[in-house]
């Protein structure tokens, strides 16, 4: 059992496509995530990995990459 989820949640999955590459402003061209985001994942409770996934959500429509 991953001690990023209370018992009997299940973690939150990682959004990795497995494009990972980070643009100018170190945010990974396939997630989305930041470069701190991607390397606390591991260590993040759900509630901090679904903000995250909200904020890689906002990336994406800002940048046309999902509409």
């Amino acid at each position: 059992m991953s001690e990023a989820a209370p018992a009997g949640e299940r973690p939150v999955r990682s959004p990795c496509v497995s494009i990972c590459a980070l643009d100018e402003q170190d945010i990974c061209i396939g997630c989305q995530r930041t470069a701190a985001e991607i390397s606390r994942w591991g260590r993040m409770d759900n509630a901090e990995r679904r903000q995250v996934l909200a904020a890689c959500e906002a990336r994406a429509r800002a940048t046309g990459s999902l509409l």
